[in-house]
């Protein structure tokens, strides 16, 4: 018997459609249909509802009290089922700033459990440093901090058997231009962040490869009307995504609509940056090598400083909505499709597609999440 998926509107990579069905074969995407075709079918009948692509997050460091610098290969199974509840189907684990052979040991440990995992699929591994500069550390410790060094990430890269899809390094570091060249012609994405660079040095790394910018207006170089620096770089620079943590706390949000509007939707990633206290109730929990408050809302440093995020990406779309500064086809779009693109993984999700795995999302008109699921069965339900 044929299964097909009804619901009112989905989010297809062209247009939005519906009312309409979507045939689900074997745990894959079929075709798209105005009217059921004749004979027997199964109808999973969502009306009333939205489907889009499984969320997916390209820059998260934890969740559900687990971090993924624990080296815990149980830990990121833990990790993975959770972000089921947030509407994500695919990830990047995101490393921090650490020894080179913690960061060895982790590459490894992601590595060996990255078919394993029951929930939100492990497209990769995000190395966010540990090539970064002083002046905008965040929540990374410096003591680790060096120019970037091809020996060491091949090092790293064989112990991930080839899934570091991202790292981010700091374009003012010495010998940028060689190994932004390099690593983006063996396919990894180079992205810029936690730096105090110029928007000359920004350019001369985004000419040698570079193409993304972390967390944006986070952890970089303020605009300046003598030095546009690393904002004016990413505002500015065409052919550039930039990840955006939508939470109401890294950025204001007529900061983020400024982004959206200079570079466009299709060109920012929505990201969470989430900790290990994502998913948790508020208290103290530890963020890489540093002790970090959870309470109303964020995740703080003893100094006061924001330490990641506890954003989930299903809040994050409906946040942009809520705030008039993207449509609920943009804001899919930019948890789906451009994170998927920005790191070379659109081939095996961000969108739905004859043929690919049938990761989707239900959602309510308002944009809360009501169910999420992972190769045509439903894993959770709100």
């Amino acid at each position: 018997m044929r299964k097909f998926l009804y619901a009112d509107k989905f989010f297809m990579n062209s247009a939005t459609r519906g009312p309409g069905y979507l045939e689900i074969v074997e745990g894959k995407f079929g075709a798209y249909t105005k009217e059921l075709p004749a004979g027997d079918h199964e109808v999973i009948d969502k009306s009333g509802s939205w489907i889009a692509p499984g969320l997916v997050d390209t820059h998260i460091h934890g969740y559900k009290n687990h971090d993924v610098m624990d080296n815990d290969a149980e830990g990121l199974k833990v990790m993975s089922d959770g972000l089921l509840e947030c509407g994500v189907t695919s990830y990047l684990p995101t490393t921090l700033t650490s020894s080179k052979e913690r960061l060895k040991d982790v590459a490894a440990t992601i590595a060996s459990v990255k078919d394993e995992v029951t929930g939100a699929k492990i497209q990769g591994i995000y190395f966010e440093g540990p090539f970064f500069t002083e002046e905008h550390k965040g929540a990374q410790n410096p003591i680790y901090f060096g120019d970037p060094d091809l020996d060491t990430f091949h090092e790293w890269q064989d112990a991930a058997q080839g899934l570091i899809k991202k790292i981010a390094l700091a374009p003012e570091r010495k010998g940028v231009k060689e190994f932004v060249s390099t690593v983006t012609k063996e396919g990894v994405v180079v992205s810029l962040g936690h730096s105090n660079a110029t928007l000359e040095e920004a350019e001369e790394a985004v000419e040698a490869g570079a193409s993304v910018f972390v967390h944006a207006y986070n952890g970089m170089r303020g605009l300046n009307h003598r030095e546009p620096g690393m904002v004016g770089a990413l505002l500015s620079l065409q052919h550039v995504f930039s990840e955006l943590i939508c939470d109401g706390h890294h950025v204001h949000p007529q900061a983020a609509e400024i982004l959206m509007e200079k570079a466009g939707h299709d060109h920012v990633a929505l990201i969470t940056d989430c900790m290990m206290a994502g998913g948790m109730p508020d208290g103290d929990y530890i963020l890489g090598e540093f002790p970090v408050v959870v309470k109303e809302g964020t995740a703080r440093l003893e100094s006061g400083n924001l330490a990641g995020s506890i954003l989930k990406l299903k809040d994050a779309i409906k946040n942009v909505v809520d705030w008039g500064i993207a449509t609920p086809e943009q804001a899919i779009m930019m948890a789906t499709w451009v994170p998927a693109v920005s790191c070379h993984m659109d081939d095996a999700c961000g969108l739905i597609k004859e043929g690919r795995d049938a990761d989707f999302i239900v959602l309510n008109p308002d944009m809360t999440l009501q169910a999420t699921y992972l190769d045509g069965a439903v894993r959770y339900e709100a």
